[in-house]
């Protein structure tokens, strides 16, 4: 049903014109097309890397067309220069990256289970949060309960980046495809997938911090809740990053889901919440803890609530906390996060961290890539 045609192969124009005059062409160059068959699956087959054995008769194709008359005809005649093409026909480093972005920005919002269907994750996750930590009031009773979905908050939100394995691993696919054709190599694949995935992990930070920050009745600042989304955005971030690791390495759905669970767990356990992070022995604290983004999230969240906040003593002024407040029945929250042994420290230096684990896991996963070239 087209009237006009254009087959390209390897970015370059092996036919551009009548649909109705295709098959006399290729006829013409010692191709003829079988009896019965689809002609559409005879020139793919013809001109699709994918099927072919060697690059002779893609390079008889191409010089075939340029000596075509049809080549010369201004109603018919191809682009000069083909699309992402430089003079050594291949594709240009500069430029790949955004094709594939692009292509991915198409694919997202087709991707029900990708990208809409996590979205929805996220904001149940957000909706219970709220709902169980329902208006906390700032009290000594309910610091407890603060740091308790502060944890829930970051580590769970954390672990349902799962849910990116099976997305991540169709991409994977297409990728290891794509490659084998020369298409493209790793870093543009790489850098694409981290860019597409940058404005859709920040909306999902806003959108739980929206509606689980203020359910919650965390510190009602504009700094509390810019520093909540900051660290939730991180989190996420990280997280997808050890899932792109992960599954590059063992790219079998079952088992990337158990790993990358499994490293989840572990770090929950060496975060800071479940065991402080002073009382954690000496393997645990030197070999994980410090390489842990969950911690990183735990102290950067415990920050930006206690940090600037007090909390009431309750009736009878028995502070558990001491602090310089405690006069005046209340606690200094910063006492709170001195048990913590977060007090006193600066974010901007954990946010590095953060970003330097991100870019790590990241590195590692484009290592991965390479070396897996065949």
């Amino acid at each position: 049903m087209f009237d006009k045609l254009v087959l390209l192969s390897k970015g370059k124009t092996v036919y551009n014109g009548p649909v109705a005059d295709v098959k006399d062409y290729f006829a013409g160059l010692g191709y003829d097309m079988p009896l019965y068959t689809n002609p559409a699956e005879f020139l793919i087959e013809l001109v699709n890397t994918d099927f072919s054995s060697s690059s002779q008769h893609l390079t008889h194709l191409h010089n075939a067309w340029l000596a075509s008359p049809l080549a010369i005809q201004p109603t018919f005649q191809a682009p000069s220069t083909p699309l992402l093409l430089n003079a050594n026909d291949t594709a240009n480093p500069l430029l790949t990256p955004l094709t594939l972005i692009h292509r991915s920005l198409i694919k997202s919002h087709r991707d029900i289970i990708a990208y809409a269907l996590r979205l929805g994750m996220y904001l149940c996750l957000a909706l219970l949060m709220g709902t169980v930590w329902l208006r906390l009031t700032p009290t000594q009773a309910n610091i407890q309960n603060f740091t308790n979905a502060i944890f829930f908050g970051g580590a769970f939100m954390s672990f349902m980046a799962v849910a990116y394995i099976p997305a991540y691993l169709e991409d994977l696919a297409l990728f290891r495809k794509e490659r084998a054709n020369g298409l493209y190599g790793p870093t543009s694949f790489m850098l694409a997938n981290l860019i597409v995935g940058l404005p859709f992990l920040l909306g999902c930070a806003v959108l739980f911090s929206i509606v689980g920050y203020w359910l919650g009745g965390f510190n009602p600042t504009a700094k509390g809740f810019g520093t909540w989304v900051l660290w939730l955005f991180l989190d996420l971030l990280a997280a997808e990053s050890l899932v792109v690791l992960v599954s590059s390495l063992v790219p079998i759905f079952v088992v990337a889901l158990a790993s990358t669970a499994f490293a989840n767990g572990v770090w929950m356990c060496v975060g800071g919440f479940l065991v402080q992070p002073r009382s954690l022995n000496v393997f645990w604290r030197y070999v994980f803890h410090y390489i842990d983004y969950q911690a990183y999230v735990f102290r950067g969240m415990m920050v930006g609530e206690f940090e600037s906040r007090d909390y009431s003593c309750g009736e009878g002024c028995r502070c558990m906390y001491t602090s310089r407040l405690e006069g005046q029945c209340l606690i200094e929250g910063k006492a709170v996060l001195e048990q913590y042994g977060f007090a006193g420290q600066g974010m901007g230096k954990y946010v590095g961290i953060m970003l330097g684990i991100i870019l790590g896991y990241r590195v590692l996963g484009w290592v991965v890539l390479w070396a897996r070239k065949h």
